[in-house]
């Protein structure tokens, strides 16, 4: 029998690991989805018919001249009010043509992701105008400090996959300002995959010029583009809108990858029946598709069909919703369904502050996203009150809840060993429990996720310890990387170089 001294040091030994983070991630980012298919085969092929109906037979309006001499010659046919009708060949050429997969490469090249497949990343997206304020608890507005702090913490965040910009700096008026500045927050302050939009097409090559000189010189961003735009180039219902549409053509030329972005309302913008919401949400999409396919076949573009739901009885956005939850989900499944990269946009909780409300909607429209197997998950992280907020809190609380959806997505492996069919024998005829096997222990660290937020001790230990709740949990986790993570991304020569040519406010 081993004595004291050594079942001490064996304890210890145990805590220590069990501190420690584990040798293998049990739910890394990049899990298979598509388990949960909310449509059925023949419900995917009449919601893509009337798609293509619709395109065929109602086209898209408000075509600027560039864009309908492009698809004119690709096959667009004249229609009624100066519209343009697709074909259905044109429309399933373009699905033929298009990429199905590619890289979204981060700076440091361990921080890429591979985007299409069956594979689920969660990211950020959202223009919040309010940041939920660290120490007062409130909402106030959204500054140029505040993207760069949000940058700093989610580059610390390992279920974040890409940083697109979160919240808009309404302290910084001017709009090309804004986009330079914006875009300096993100390579100054993360190496991972970033995304932002660009407010009009001029801007997009300063941008790069910038780039440019993050990536070593110049024509270097475009060899391997760590950044992505996201652009709305279709507006609801079936008509393009015209600075948007001339940011996807100066994209094209300067090899930016795209997220091209329907964002359709439900019973305003579309029909408030989820078919024929899908339906026309789908035809916008794939509008979209048509038109960067017929700019340049096979550029990376994002199929980002995000389905919105706004509360019939006020008109306010109901991004938390049962509905959005099984819309973004259907929307993703039909997506994989085409075989493109698939966009959706879930986790955008109504709540204000990070109470029942906020974990409940962040919880089901996220999970059930991810099952359907969307590639990109977009407004995941983060955000808060309907998209107007995002939260340093709802950051570092979200990263965690993604991780207990990557081991959902992770599932159960069955075999001998995991069976344990000789385990059960040794624990039945011996100890008779399972504490402290050599089979426990193996799947406790290869199996298990343990959250460093959730709190799962006995009520009085967590009297003694404060009764703290998860927003105070999350306020100090988020203001501890605050207060220690300075990450120089910028060379003092890329820094001053990108200040002597833009007129960079921070």
């Amino acid at each position: 029998m081993p004595s004291e001294g050594v079942r001490r040091s064996g304890r210890q030994a145990r805590h220590a690991q069990r501190a420690a983070k584990p040798v293998v991630d049990p739910c890394p980012p990049g899990q298979s989805g598509g388990a949960f298919k909310p449509l059925t085969p023949s419900e995917i092929d009449q919601i893509y018919d009337t798609a293509l109906r619709l395109l065929e037979t109602l086209g898209m309006g408000n075509v600027p001249d560039r864009l309908a001499a492009d698809l004119r010659a690709a096959g667009a046919l004249p229609g009624t009010q100066d519209r343009l009708l697709f074909p259905p060949a044109m429309v399933e050429r373009a699905i033929a043509t298009a990429a199905k997969t590619f890289t979204f490469h981060g700076r440091d090249a361990g921080r890429s992701i591979d985007v299409g497949g069956d594979r689920v990343y969660f990211g950020t997206g959202g223009a919040a105008v309010q940041t939920l304020d660290i120490d007062s608890g409130l909402y106030r507005p959204s500054t140029l400090t505040d993207l760069h702090d949000f940058t700093r913490l989610q580059d610390t965040l390992a279920n974040v996959s890409w940083f697109t910009r979160c919240c808009v700096a309404t302290d910084v008026p001017d709009v090309s300002d804004l986009d330079i500045n914006t875009v300096y927050a993100l390579v100054r302050n993360t190496t991972k995959p970033v995304a932002t939009s660009f407010t009009l097409a001029e801007h997009v090559a300063p941008i790069v010029e910038m780039l440019d000189i993050v990536a070593g010189g110049p024509g270097e961003f475009a060899k391997r583009p760590f950044l992505k735009a996201h652009i709305s180039p279709v507006i609801s219902p079936l008509r393009y809108g015209e600075d948007a549409v001339d940011v996807v053509y100066e994209c094209v030329a300067h090899n930016i990858p795209m997220s091209c972005i329907t964002a359709a309302q439900a019973g305003a913008t579309a029909p408030a029946t989820m078919a024929g919401f899908l339906a026309q949400s789908l035809a916008e999409t794939l509008a979209s598709l048509v038109m960067v396919n017929t700019i340049k076949p096979g550029f990376p573009m994002v199929f980002s069909n995000w389905p919105f739901i706004v509360d019939l009885r006020t008109g306010s956005f109901a991004g938390g919703s049962g509905e959005t939850a099984i819309l973004n989900a259907a929307s993703a499944q039909i997506t994989n369904w085409l075989g493109l990269p698939s966009g959706v946009a879930a986790s955008m909780t109504d709540a204000k502050a990070i109470d029942a409300q906020y974990g409940a909607e962040k919880g089901i429209t996220s999970l059930a996203a991810a099952l359907a197997g969307a590639n990109l998950i977009y407004e995941s992280s983060g955000m808060t009150a309907s998209l107007l907020g995002a939260s340093f809190e709802a950051f570092v609380l979200d990263n965690e809840m993604h991780s207990h959806t990557y081991r959902a997505l992770r599932g159960i492996e069955v075999s001998e060993e995991n069976l344990g069919f000789d385990a059960i024998c040794q624990s039945v005829l011996g100890d008779g429990h399972f504490l402290g096997s050599a089979h426990t222990y193996a799947a406790m660290e290869r199996d298990y996720f343990y959250p460093e937020l959730a709190d799962r001790q006995e009520p009085r230990t967590w009297q003694i310890e404060g009764a703290k709740d998860a927003w105070s949990s999350a306020r100090q986790a988020a203001k501890e990387v605050l207060e220690t993570h300075h990450p120089r991304y910028l060379t003092a020569e890329q820094d001053a170089e990108i200040r002597k040519r833009f007129r960079i406010l921070s």
